[in-house]
């Protein structure tokens, strides 16, 4: 293999250093060489400039919210909560205890900002009319640039309004991952082909939005080979587990599904739409309700958005011996702002925002939730020896053979059947097509309700194919992604499950792993995918630029480490 590298570097160093793996998010993008400790991360967004007249676009920095005043089951909801720790007793025995919101309000109105320094510093005084990454968040609001997010939800975000066509959104993705590959890992678009890349994609995907990526990848960008792999399945390898039920919770999804020995089960696999982002919002609004001193915050503010979530990273836990008020500070610092000091108390709120993922009404702050799960493909003109296919095939070559055999036996059977079951014939060939399932099984929610984490994680591991694999999962419960890193709350996580556990696997240690390797579960699927790139077993997956010009999609069903 020629890579435009000395031959005295070690084989193995060479293929690390040669090999680009990239996580995008909703929020970061998670980039960097196999051969790194940590990814870069950064702001994944681009912005660009507008051009006189043209048409007003900016995508939020949190998920958007609906007016709280307009929820009646939201106070319902946090009361709930709130009761609910006030049942709970601290690890000594004693029962927990909670200060009142009216007393904190009233500490709150009281605390005055200190002054620290007169200026927070300038805004970036852009050359270009585009601007990426981290240095958005220091591009003056008044400036006339459009900001565009191109994943939303855990998928490509797709939409109506401007920049919003597929087109779009891959141009975007083409210019963020070029221009940080460039500017970060100076590595030029010539040098590009002496190198692969692996493309870390949803565990519930779009197929379409597959075919795309390998186009952007291996077309557009450059790379010379390229492999895709799901998340949850990373995220095994990151944590050296042969199997999980893995929990990923990003900023603004939440995704649940059973991986054994590399191979993520179908029916196991769910997205929900709430995930870190949407608990800020939670935070905000009861931050809001006990009287938050810095009055003019505004989740429309980008750098308020960023200080919202480090307030919820410091602030919040699930630790029940952590009592009544505490008291806690904070700076504030943006450009063309002087930059105060506050002080401010918080209670139980630091609690009640992390088990929005166990109290799931409490998303209705920001909207609907939809539940994803993996549909089974309708077609691909690119792809003709699709599944469609290959089972029209399978019924075409069953009956052949019947009609050979005995052919007027099969009539005779075949009308009969036909007037009795007109469907007979579609589910005899399925039930000895184990590739497409007869029928897929939604997961259940009540109507109008919003389906919670321990739920997600019951019914996922209830699709499971066999029993044996059902115990193997309830005995590892693996959690991954940047939005649930709240102290305590894997411990409550293993109680709601342990309660609401069948029976029949009672007996079974529920171990919930959630800090694989001491690694932040942030990195942890970036960290298996470097890992599942540098072994040998790898080398059947790589998919090169020639084989995708003359293949195309149809190459992903033999290569792709998932069923396509």
């Amino acid at each position: 293999m020629t890579l435009g590298t000395p031959t005295e570097v070690p084989a193995e160093q060479v293929h690390a250093k040669s090999i680009i793996v990239i996580h995008p998010g909703s929020l970061n993008l998670r980039i960097g060489r196999a051969s790194d400790l940590n990814p870069l991360t950064t702001l994944h967004a681009i912005a660009r400039r507008r051009l006189p007249g043209g048409i007003q676009y900016r995508d939020s920095f949190l998920p958007e919210r609906v007016d709280p005043n307009l929820i009646q089951e939201l106070e319902e909801a946090r009361l709930a909560v709130s009761h609910t720790l006030q049942s709970c007793l601290q690890s000594d025995g004693r029962r927990r205890y909670a200060t009142p919101p009216q007393q904190i309000a009233a500490f709150n109105r009281r605390s005055q900002p200190e002054l620290v320094n007169n200026s927070g510093g300038e805004w970036i005084k852009p050359e270009g009319d585009v601007v990426i990454g981290n240095d958005i968040l220091r591009l003056d609001p008044k400036q006339d640039f459009n900001i565009h997010f191109p994943y939303k939800r855990g998928d490509l975000n797709v939409h109506s309004g401007s920049g919003g066509s597929l087109t779009a959104v891959m141009a975007d993705l083409e210019a963020i991952w070029s221009y940080i590959l460039e500017t970060n890992f100076q590595i030029s678009k010539k040098d590009l082909k002496f190198h692969k890349a692996v493309l870390i994609v949803p565990d519930v995907y779009n197929r379409t939005y597959l075919r795309e990526l390998m186009y952007l990848v291996i077309s557009k960008i450059g790379f010379g080979h390229c492999f895709l792999v799901q998340d949850h399945v990373a995220a095994t390898f990151g944590s050296g587990l042969s199997y999980a039920c893995v929990i990923d919770v990003g900023d603004q999804k939440t995704s649940v599904s059973c991986v054994e020995d590399g191979i993520c089960h179908q029916n196991t696999r769910v997205r929900l739409d709430y995930g870190g982002g949407d608990i800020t919002q939670i935070f905000f609004w009861l931050l809001q309700k006990c009287a938050f001193p810095y009055k003019e915050c505004r989740d429309k503010n980008k750098l308020d958005t960023m200080l919202l979530r480090k307030l919820k990273e410091d602030f919040c836990h699930v630790n029940l011996d952590i009592c009544g008020s505490q008291e806690k500070s904070f700076v504030l610092k943006q450009p063309d702002m002087p930059v105060y000091h506050f002080t401010i108390q918080v209670g139980d709120e630091c609690i009640i925002a992390p088990l929005s993922l166990f109290s799931p009404e409490l998303f209705a702050i920001t909207g609907t939730k939809l539940i994803h799960t993996q549909k089974i493909s309708t077609g691909d003109p690119e792809d003709p020896h699709d599944e469609i296919y290959l089972r029209d095939i399978r019924k075409k070559g069953m009956k052949e053979s019947l009609d050979t055999a005995n052919a007027d036996l099969l009539n005779d059977t075949y009308l009969d059947n036909q007037q009795n079951n007109p469907n007979e014939d579609d589910i005899v060939v399925d039930a000895m097509d184990p590739v497409v399932p007869t029928s897929i099984r939604e997961f259940v929610t009540n109507p109008g309700q919003i389906l919670g984490l321990d739920q997600a994680v019951l019914q996922s591991i209830d699709r499971c194919p066999n029993e044996e694999i059902k115990r193997k999962m309830y005995g590892c419960i693996l959690v991954v992604g940047g939005g649930m890193k709240f102290s305590g709350i894997g411990t409550w996580l293993q109680n709601r499950i342990s309660l609401q556990i069948p029976y029949l696997y009672r007996a079974e240690q529920l171990d919930i792993v959630t800090n694989p390797r001491d690694m932040d579960p942030s990195m942890v699927a970036w960290k298996g995918a470097c890992i599942m790139s540098c072994l040998e077993t790898a080398h059947e997956l790589w998919i090169n630029a020639e084989e995708w010009e003359k293949f195309g999609v149809r190459i992903l069903r033999e290569r792709a480490p998932f069923t396509w």
